[in-house]
């Protein structure tokens, strides 16, 4: 066991207890949460500074708002509904579009009116929230993903998550969804991650259930050498949302539409750690270097040129996949 702690400690990896003190409580203020833990809220900010998001078709947060259902579901090609408070992906319904009598889920299966209805009274019960608190549910645009990683998944919209320290974008992940998560992109229940370099957007590593793999365990497509699109995008969003939020350790979530590029899906005050094991690497190292550089006076491109920077100089693989 000492011998276990002793080589995580070695390679830098970083513990649940160290990243809530030394990171999460340190950095992030708690006031500043709800600009997170509210996707309503997320959205309103970031559109503020430009970073694009799905678009919000309706809001339903009592009775009254439920007589506009129809009108917020009045998208043939399809609308993603959500609680506004949720987490991991729970009690999200994506409908790819209408079936005679009803609507098609992502998952295949059939829903009606009244099964629709039912879900979006349990969010506003707070069956699926932070802490089981009332909350809303949002009606919005369903990303349809890029063939990039469409064609290495199962199913559901893959997406990425970056992981950044004081708007300096330091480890990131693509998550694929599986069989076993049901579609969605989630570690927790099966997902796939795959870790990506920050100097050069290409994938390198992965992992299902903590355990190192090479394919996807359902498609049996190979997970190396994939390059993100729009990578530079993507990276410009984890660095704009530290100017937005106030919040020094954040994961921020990113989908790529095939029609609209990266999309901001959501941001995490809380990150993971698994996305250390995607990547085969620790994050301790890059972390201690990125907190003694100052953001402060930084523009969101100038931490980037940092991130891309700190890559290469301390990850030997970003010079290889680049070169």
């Amino acid at each position: 066991m000492f011998k276990t702690y002793s080589a995580l400690k070695k390679n830098g990896v970083i513990g649940i207890n160290e990243r809530n003190v030394r990171y999460v409580s340190a950095l992030n203020p708690r006031k500043f949460f709800y600009k997170v833990d509210d996707k309503e809220v997320t959205k309103t900010l970031a559109t503020a500074v430009g970073i694009p998001t799905p678009e919000l078709y309706g809001v339903i947060k009592d009775a009254r708002d439920m007589k506009r259902l129809s009108e917020f579901m009045d998208h043939p090609d399809g609308f993603v509904i959500k609680p506004a408070q949720g987490s991991q992906g729970k009690g999200i319904f994506v409908v790819e579009g209408p079936l005679k009598g009803g609507w098609r889920l992502s998952s295949g299966r059939r829903v009606d009116l009244d099964d629709i209805k039912f879900q979006i009274n349990n969010m506003l019960s707070g069956m699926y929230s932070l802490g089981g608190q009332p909350d809303k549910a949002l009606i919005e645009y369903r990303v349809k993903f890029d063939d990039v990683f469409g064609k290495v998944s199962y199913k559901g919209v893959p997406d990425i998550r970056v992981i950044a320290l004081k708007g300096i974008p330091i480890f990131s992940m693509v998550r694929l969804p599986t069989a076993e998560s049901d579609g969605k992109a989630n570690l927790h229940k099966g997902g796939v991650g795959v870790g990506v370099n920050i100097a050069t957007g290409l994938t390198a590593r992965a992992m299902q259930f903590d355990r190192l793999i090479e394919i996807h365990p359902d498609t049996a497509h190979p997970l190396e050498d994939i390059q993100a699109p729009f990578w530079d995008d993507i990276l410009l969003m984890a660095a704009k949302s530290y100017d937005v939020t106030g919040l020094g350790y954040i994961g921020v979530d990113v989908v790529l539409d095939r029609e609209k590029g990266p999309l901001l899906l959501e941001l995490n005050a809380r990150p993971g750690i698994s996305i250390q094991i995607a990547n085969r690497r620790g994050m301790r190292e890059v972390l201690e270097r990125a907190m003694a550089l100052s953001a402060v006076n930084r523009t969101a491109s100038e931490r980037v040129k940092v991130a891309k920077e700190l890559a290469l100089e301390l990850n030997p693989l970003a010079v290889n996949s680049s070169s």
